[in-house]
């Protein structure tokens, strides 16, 4: 996403096209850039051009964002994207954590513009303070694409302290799915609600082989047992340094204090409809 004003692509209305593609196109849609380039994706995914087509939304995807069964099961967001997506034989499963938040951002800003009003905690002085964000200044991370292989979503680390090598990949909207699920579950078994286990159910998923042995019931079983904290701490840093994503961050600067932090921009229904009272 730019500052540029969108350019709108003419709907598409040949006779050979599917009916469900042709109803999609008969909006205006717009493409959008996605932050991993297409780079890690299979070279048969339309994914891999890196960039994918989404349409304007109008008032039918609002009424989406309003259904209070979709809000209950969680799925609302999820929903509106699978309508919003009209690029060809993809699925909203297929798509990287990062792509997927650089979409969600391109419909943010072409549903209702790019000023978005946060609410939040001064954390200098726990105070309720407001500020606006200006999306289309959000980029992309920078990204040595390079020193990847194209095509691949696998990568190797090594633990600095336990030297134990591993193979781990991005996650997918398919795989935070799963954790969500995951992680739901072990809570209704826990007896301190307040407790969490997102660090090692999140481990589980992005590992794919331990020295070489892709057996999930040993990685589960190293993740909990045998994982040094530390390790783990430095896997985690060169993950997030090392996924293509947008920068979702913003400078925040107290008028009382003055101090100032960065702090990443909160998303959720709000997000993509705000309130009018209607």
């Amino acid at each position: 996403t730019t500052e540029e004003t969108p350019k709108v692509t003419a709907p598409n209305t040949q006779a050979s096209q599917q009916t469900d593609r042709v109803q999609k196109f008969e909006y205006p849609s717009e493409v959008v850039d996605l932050p991993s380039q297409g780079w890690f994706y299979d070279p048969t995914s339309p994914l891999a051009s890196g960039k994918i087509d989404i349409k304007y939304m109008t008032a039918k995807e609002e009424d989406i964002l309003t259904s209070q069964n979709l809000i209950k099961k969680g799925v609302v967001l999820d929903k509106l994207l699978e309508q919003l997506i009209v690029t060809p034989n993809v699925k909203l499963d297929d798509i990287l954590v990062g792509d997927k938040n650089a979409i969600f951002i391109a419909a943010r800003i072409l549903a209702y513009g790019k000023d978005y009003n946060v609410k939040f905690k001064d954390p200098s002085n726990g105070e309720d303070v407001e500020d606006t964000i200006d999306l289309a200044k959000l980029d992309a991370k920078e990204f040595d694409f390079d020193k990847h292989d194209k095509g691949r979503n696998l990568f190797e680390f090594e633990f600095p302290f336990s030297k134990r090598k591993i193979h781990w990949s991005l996650l997918t909207h398919a795989d935070e799915q799963a954790i969500d699920m995951e992680m739901k579950s072990l809570k209704k078994f826990t007896k301190n609600k307040n407790e969490t286990t997102e660090i090692t159910t999140r481990l589980k998923y992005v590992i794919k082989a331990l020295d070489g042995d892709e057996d999930k019931a040993r990685i589960k079983s190293f993740v909990d047992k045998e994982l040094l904290a530390r390790d783990s701490l430095a896997f985690r840093e060169h993950a997030r340094e090392n996924t293509p994503d947008l920068d979702m961050t913003f400078n925040f600067e107290s008028e009382d204090t003055g101090y100032t932090e960065r702090m990443t921009i909160p998303l959720g229904v709000d997000f993509f409809y705000p309130s009018t009272g209607v």
